[in-house]
């Protein structure tokens, strides 16, 4: 399984919506690279199908939540339609109470990207003018002033983002944090008077929620590919016997992903003369090295799981009223569809994969640095004692493993009622898939120095070569990482691997050479 079909994000240069369900690689281009938005046609036509629906309810003076009734526990007030562009100035101008330091750029404009697909699926009765609003600020690098603390599962976060189409809030653009007016007006860009229905679709549904989950979905593939990697070239420096992912031995168990994660490690080392020299050195390894397939092929399966959620919901329509239309006229339909369990418990399952993942790396971490158990000199330096060489990057791995297990603990199994009990299960999915987000950042970060420390151990096994793929990952390295003679600032050798392993470079050299690595 790939991340989502298509071209890689960084080559995306425009996402047309309306065309088919949306990939995760097109949420990550327009968010993370830039990527242009448009709609096609029938994406206008269903729109403004489900616009003229609204205003059939209005003229007919129908009681639909939202429309012609306050929110939560407020249903029972009924709203006069004089007063239905009010409420819905009301309602974003009164949930825009999250907290705290600012979103990511990119986390906003994942939201942003999900709002337009939801919207645009036609069972909003949002105008078309509300949604080109929308992708122009997007397009033009309007990004809206996000806190990102304090929220239950969604509208708050919203929120903030609507008020700067209503030309208040703040916003970034061009680098300055401008008033939400002045952000609009420096970028062409015009107010927008709200009408009814629209400030709650702006703010309802599991938007932000899915938007993260999926921004961590696509790092946690990249990491856990890369991880194969890393693992393969720790494998060589500890002298790792390539007995261990023996085809017939992880075929008696039941597990596809560990079979393939196996078959990858051996194509890998197929013709490492490090692996071959050690192959019969140990009569077996430890778990950090003998059990990279078990552990790593566990991770990959329940990230495809937690993918198939993350995609249905990036399709789904999770508004609340529907607007379903049947034949010339249509139906309110009030339920439960923002509930993002689906989707959190997704995120929750990302982040305990994750956390595997690293207590993996940071073993062969330690290992690696540790000349007890590595038979390489002291932390990876040829003059140790004057020099600390890799001693502290592995703390860096260690306190990072600590944050992961903090943020593992599932959110989803909380609860705390809000809205007067009207709402009295929450889902805490919000929370869910920013801890996910967060997981996935560090455990890249622990991938890059797993893997600076295997390419400075291969150094000291010349003149025995490491194998193709290895060998392609260890000259990339080099040309950003020199190798370590003495002691220097280290932070920035980190960051450029962590560069190379969110970019998708480390995966791409491999699997330029061995084809996709399985998942």
């Amino acid at each position: 399984m790939t991340q989502a079909p298509g071209t890689r994000p960084q080559e995306i240069q425009e996402v047309v919506l309306g065309h088919g369900d949306p990939t995760v690689n097109e949420l990550v281009a327009v968010s993370r690279y830039g990527a242009k938005v448009s709609f096609c046609q029938a994406y206008r036509e269903r729109v403004a199908k489900s616009h003229a629906l609204v205003e059939k309810f209005l003229a007919e003076n129908r009681v639909v939540y939202g429309i012609t009734t306050g929110f939560g526990s407020n249903v029972s007030k009924v709203i006069s339609p004089v007063e239905a562009a009010a409420l819905q100035r009301n309602i974003v101008r009164s949930h825009a109470v999250s907290v705290g330091a600012p979103l990511p750029a990119e986390l906003v404009r994942a939201t942003q990207f999900m709002i337009l697909v939801q919207l645009g699926q036609g069972f909003s009765g949002v105008r078309m003018e509300v949604l080109e609003a929308l992708a122009a600020l997007l397009n033009r690098q309007v990004v809206p002033y996000v806190p990102g603390d304090g929220s239950v599962a969604y509208l708050s976060p919203e929120a903030h983002m609507a008020l700067v189409l209503m030309g208040e809030g703040k916003a970034y653009f061009g680098g300055d944090l401008l008033d939400g007016a002045e952000a609009l007006q420096k970028a062409g860009l015009t107010p927008l008077t709200l009408g009814p229905k629209e400030g709650l679709s702006l703010l309802n549904g599991t938007t932000s929620t899915t938007a993260i989950a999926a921004l961590a979905l696509y790092d946690a593939i990249q990491a856990a590919k890369t991880a194969d990697i890393a693992a393969a070239m720790s494998f060589e420096s500890l002298k790792g016997t390539i007995r261990a992912f023996d085809e017939r031995l992880h075929q008696l168990k039941r597990h596809p992903e560990q079979t393939a994660t196996a078959r990858y490690l051996s194509r890998m080392l197929a013709d490492s003369e490090i692996a071959q020299t050690y192959q019969d050195y140990r009569l077996q390894d430890a778990l950090s090295l003998r059990c990279i397939p078990q552990l790593h092929g566990a991770v990959k399966k329940t990230l495809k799981d937690a993918a198939a959620s993350v995609h249905n919901e990036m399709a789904s329509v999770s508004d609340n009223p529907v607007i379903y239309g049947q034949g010339d006229d249509g139906v309110g339909l009030m339920g439960g569809n923002f509930d993002a369990t689906f989707v959190g418990l997704a995120a929750d399952s990302i982040a305990i994969a994750l956390g595997n993942l690293a207590k993996m790396a940071e073993s062969r971490i330690d290992r690696l640095v540790n000349f007890h158990v590595s038979e390489l000199p002291d932390f990876l330096v040829a003059r140790p004692g004057l020099n600390s060489g890799y001693m502290i990057p592995q703390y860096t791995a260690a306190g990072l493993l600590s944050e992961i297990k903090a943020l593992a603990h599932p959110a989803t199994v909380d609860n705390i009622p809000t809205c007067a009990y009207q709402e009295d299960v929450v889902t805490f999915a919000y929370q869910a898939a920013r801890k996910a987000y967060q997981v996935a950042e560090k455990v890249t970060h622990i991938l890059a120095i797993e893997l600076m420390a295997a390419a400075q151990a291969l150094d000291f096994h010349r003149p025995l070569r490491p194998s193709s793929a290895t060998a392609s990952v260890y000259r990339a390295i080099r040309k950003q990482v020199p190798t370590l003679e003495e002691d220097r600032y280290l932070y920035p050798d980190i960051v450029a691997i962590y560069d190379m392993i969110r970019e998708g470079e480390i995966v791409c050299r491999v699997e330029g050479l061995l084809g996709e690595i399985p998942f």
